[in-house]
């Protein structure tokens, strides 16, 4: 009984140590429960009943082919029996199994943190249901085209998986057989990556098609018979149905969905869902280009940061290939000829209408209208004219646009000069060497994404950009090699496999990221962009070099392109714009650093900020003249005036009218030749006069300094803002009309009502010919020589010339003393007795010398007798008033200077009155018209507002504002991560 009950045990404990991993032994009773010892294992000793030592032999065994692996022996102890603890193996085997417990334990625990965590995060998530409409339907249709039970079966069941696994028995012998474990499993993951490969090609990069027909699982063993030849045939046959299946539907999915989202962006834009709508985040990188574009690198900091660079050999498709991914035809088009002078800065971006606009401009072009399309063209065709320069073929000024629509990928595109071999006539000498240049600094920047454009249609050895290209990225880490016009390259290339060999980067000596094979139309510049992407699908579906896989289907279209270049671009800016960010931020601090060492009582103002400050100042100076006194206006016009017309009053009115004999004659002559006078030419006079006060007046403001206050650097805008007022201001033509009228009658007026004014005129007639005595002294000096006093005190002496004019100035002076009243001219015969008295003493003369010596010196003795005459007239008031009758003395000439002085104040006080009244605010109305042209034209600006002080605050803005801008588009593009 005890013996069958302990069989029974035995077998009980041997089938419980049979369950473990690995070898199977029999457990030791010693580890067993107490209770298990004693009904399990009787034969156990016990304190009460001691059991004699049995010696025994068991056999261990494997848990997988049941073979014994080698004998144990048991050895007696003091009670029961034991193994001997010499054997490894069964001392590896029982911790292996503890092992297990641990693993199986951090499972349990693992497993239940985590449904416990996914519980959490279940219920936080919000309830999607009502976004479903986001999903395409085809999405939860997938079923219907994928069959689940046949993929399911065509994978491998339990046993063949079981069949997979090692022999543990030759573990001990051998580690070879874990490569036996591993390889199984390498093939089927070889074999789904081969499948998934394969479902890749059904469809457009970014998109996958499946397909699992019937047909498809029921024809798997008859590919097995066929050879492999057959087979590669049938499955290109298969993938192309597929493809073009499935293309459709793909195309058509994606006109939902391209109508879909402008759907959501007009509502957007419409403020339905009431929200502020945030600058996108492309547009905020293109205003940061756009600022760098202007700066002035002084210091060091290179715009290092991403653009898209296209570059090509002249007619290689540059332009087609920009406006396929633009998808409008926007750039002015040329047969041959070279169309892009300049850079041109594309910023692609998503929005609900197709639009495009100029960065200086507030103008919209739709580009769905062919006549804003054309429009847009020209706009681009007469910037790029205006900024070439003369003389030059190219220009490095680049222009921005900004193009929106639906399904655009974001990106900013520079749109380069195409690369030219010979310099043609009508270009400038040097634009070959501009275009490669302007290359290089643009493809210099190791930020930047190289778009290489290759013509497909002529010979590899033709190329010139792949050379330029290989020299600024050997690597070929950024750059995309795109070979346009493929069909033509299919039709016209002996060797397709030549085509296979540029796309796979084994012709030329470049190396690139990717490359691509484009259409980009027919040729004709009338074609539409829907009708040249359908041509290019049309001749990629029926391509020979699409069927015998020279190419790949993510290798081909536009739209492949469009999607890489993207991919990179944005993929460059993440990896580099925190970069730049500290670049600037380093800029910053030396700058600011730099201005508080120079100018530490100064603000920061830039050029713009200077400019208004300097505009405050003009126009404050322009004020001032309306504070000017009216005395003082009037006597600087009259003083001004009087200095204009002396010399006409006294040469033209008042000598030819002194040589008269009477006072009638005396009066008619000079009241004739005052009315000529007024007639034409004194108004005219009198308006000069008084603009050139006003501007006198005005350049003494602008140029006055006021102290401390006075800022240098505003001298040459101030100057410049000063001519071109004075340019501009035109007097008003009325004004002549009525001063001529009031001119003319104060002229007729010959009442003097006062001996205060009576000598006024006397004084104003002795200062006017004392002052022409004295110049007529200076000339009569100037052509007789020194006198005998200077030739002794500063050793001088005469010339030739002088001594024969002093000797005819001295016949001249005998003849005036004979007769005192001589007139004004010399007879015939008086100049000829005058030159035989000169030959008489040896002296050679000219009529003409001795008829201008006359006239000085007749004037000389007029101007005497003159000026001895108001003397006389001082106390002839008396005698005016009654008109002279009963007296031999005669005072017209002061008359005559009375009405002249009597003019001149009437004038100066009507043109006071027309400066303060009209011309000021005139005056004030150009220099603000001026101010303003000069704020809109910034070369203006940059050409008056110079030196070092300028260019450090203008620096440190625009650092500020690249700095500014920069941080907020990286927030903004983490926010978007």
């Amino acid at each position: 009984m005890w013996r069958t009950r302990a069989a029974a045990a035995c077998v009980i404990c041997r089938s419980l140590a049979n369950k473990s991993y690995g070898i199977k032994r029999k457990t030791p009773p010693q580890n067993l429960h107490l209770a298990s010892r004693s009904l399990h294992h009787p034969s156990y000793p016990s304190s009460k009943f001691p059991r004699p030592p049995l010696r025994i032999s068991i056999q261990l065994f494997s848990s997988l082919n049941r073979l014994p692996l080698r004998k144990a022996k048991l050895l007696n102890v003091k009670y029961g029996y034991q193994l001997r603890r010499n054997f490894w193996l069964a001392r590896l085997a029982s911790r292996l199994l503890k092992i297990r417990y641990l693993i199986l334990g951090s499972a349990v625990g693992g497993g239940y943190t985590a449904k416990k965590t996914y519980d959490q995060w279940k219920d936080m998530m919000p309830d999607l249901d009502e976004y479903k409409w986001i999903v395409p339907d085809f999405f939860w249709e997938l079923d219907e085209h994928i069959d689940l039970e046949k993929l399911i079966k065509a994978l491998p069941d339990a046993d063949d998986l079981a069949k997979l696994l090692p022999d543990f028995d030759k573990i001990g012998e051998s580690f070879a057989s874990l490569k036996g474990f591993f390889s199984p499993g390498y093939n089927l993951v070889s074999e789904v990556i081969g499948a998934s490969d394969l479902l890749l090609l059904l469809g457009s990069p970014g998109e996958t098609a499946f397909r699992a027909t019937d047909q498809g699982y029921d024809n798997d063993k008859q590919f097995k018979k066929v050879s492999d030849k057959e087979k590669i045939d049938q499955l290109q046959e298969e993938l192309l149905r597929t493809q073009l299946k499935y293309q459709r539907m793909l195309e058509r999915l994606e006109k939902e969905n391209k109508e879909l989202r402008k759907l959501v962006l007009q509502r957007d834009d419409k403020g339905i869902h009431q929200r502020k709508l945030k600058k996108s985040l492309i547009d905020m990188y293109s205003e940061v280009l756009d600022i760098l574009s202007d700066y002035d690198a002084n210091y060091n900091t290179q715009d290092h940061l991403p653009r898209v660079v296209v570059v090509g050999d002249q007619s290689a498709g540059k332009t087609s290939v920009l406006e396929m991914i633009a998808q409008a035809r926007i750039f002015p088009r040329g047969s041959g000829e070279m169309m892009t002078r300049s850079p041109v800065k594309v910023t692609l971006s998503e929005g609900p209408h197709h639009v495009a606009l100029f960065k200086d401009s507030s103008r919209e072009f739709d580009l769905t209208k062919e006549e804003d399309l054309a429009a847009l063209r020209n706009e681009i065709e007469i910037r790029m004219r205006n900024s070439v320069k003369e003389g030059c073929t190219v220009s490095t000024e680049t222009i921005s646009l900004s193009v929106k629509g639906p399904g655009l990928q974001r990106m900013v595109l520079v749109d380069l000069p195409g690369v030219i071999s010979t310099v043609t006539s009508g270009m400038a000498p040097d634009t070959k060497e501009t275009i490669f240049s302007l290359s290089k600094a643009y493809m210099q920047n190791p930020n930047a994404i190289i778009l290489c454009i290759q013509d497909g249609s002529v010979d590899a050895e033709r190329s010139i950009v792949t050379d330029l290209v290989s020299q600024m990225d050997p690597q070929g880490k950024r750059t995309i090699f795109v070979l346009t016009k493929v069909d033509l390259a299919e039709k016209n290339v002996a060797s397709p496999s030549r085509i296979q060999q540029i796309i796979e980067g084994k012709l030329f000596p470049m190396k690139a990221l990717g490359y691509f094979a484009v259409v980009t139309g027919k040729g004709n510049s009338s074609e539409s962009i829907e009708s040249i992407k359908e041509y290019e699908e049309e001749f990629f579906q029926n391509s020979k070099l699409l069927k015998t896989c020279m190419l790949k289907a993510h290798q081909v279209t536009t739209k492949n392109l469009s999607l890489a270049v993207s991919d990179c671009f944005w993929k460059m800016v993440r990896e580099s714009v925190e970069q730049q960010a500290d670049a600037f931020k380093a800029t910053r601090f030396n700058l600011e650093t730099e201005w508080k060492n120079n100018y530490p009582r100064l603000r920061e103002l830039d050029r713009n900020e200077l400019f208004e400050k300097a505009k405050n100042e003009i126009l404050d100076e322009v004020i001032s003249l309306t504070q000017v006194t009216p005395k003082h206006w009037e006597e600087i016009l009259q003083k001004m005036l009087w200095e204009r017309v002396s010399t006409h009053v006294i040469e033209n009115i008042y000598l030819p009218a002194a040589q008269t004999m009477n006072s009638g004659t005396f009066n008619t002559t000079v009241d004739i030749k005052l009315k000529q006078w007024t007639d034409k030419q004194l108004p005219n006079k009198a308006v000069e006069v008084a603009w050139e006060t006003l501007q006198e007046e005005f350049s003494r403001f602008m140029t006055e300094q006021k102290g401390k206050e006075h800022d240098d650097i505003f001298d040459k805008l101030k100057q410049a803002v000063k001519e071109e007022t004075i340019k501009r201001h035109k007097w008003n033509e009325r004004a002549e009309d009525s001063l001529r009228v009031i001119q003319h009658n104060a002229l007729e007026d010959r009442s003097i009502s006062d001996k205060q004014q009576w000598d006024a005129a006397i004084h104003f007639m002795e200062e006017t010919l004392q002052s022409r005595l004295k110049d007529t002294e200076s000339v009569i000096e100037d052509m007789v020589g020194p006198d005998w006093k200077k030739r002794w005190l500063y050793w001088v002496g005469r010339t030739k010339e002088q001594n024969i004019r002093n000797e005819t100035k001295n016949e001249l002076e005998k003849l005036i003393k004979r007769d005192e009243e001589h007139a004004a001219y010399l007879a015939n015969d008086e100049v000829t007795t005058v030159r035989k008295n000169l030959e008489a003493r040896g002296v050679t003369v000219d009529p003409c010398l001795i008829k201008d010596t006359w006239h000085q010196i007749y004037r000389r003795y007029f101007l005497k007798t003159a000026l001895n005459h108001c003397n006389l007239c001082r106390r002839g008031f008396y005698y005016y008033q009654r008109h002279f009758v009963d007296s031999e003395l005669e005072c017209n000439d002061i008359v005559l200077f009375w009405r002249i002085q009597r003019m001149l104040a009437i004038t100066a006080n009507t043109l006071r009155q027309q400066l303060t009244n009209t011309e000021v605010r005139r005056l004030e109305k150009n220099v603000k018209e001026v101010l303003e042209d000069f704020a809109e034209d910034n070369e203006k600006k940059v050409k008056l507002l110079t030196g070092k002080r300028v260019q450090l605050a203008e620096d440190l803005k625009k650092v500020r504002e690249i700095q500014e801008k920069l941080e907020a588009f990286i927030e903004a593009l983490h926010q978007e991560k």
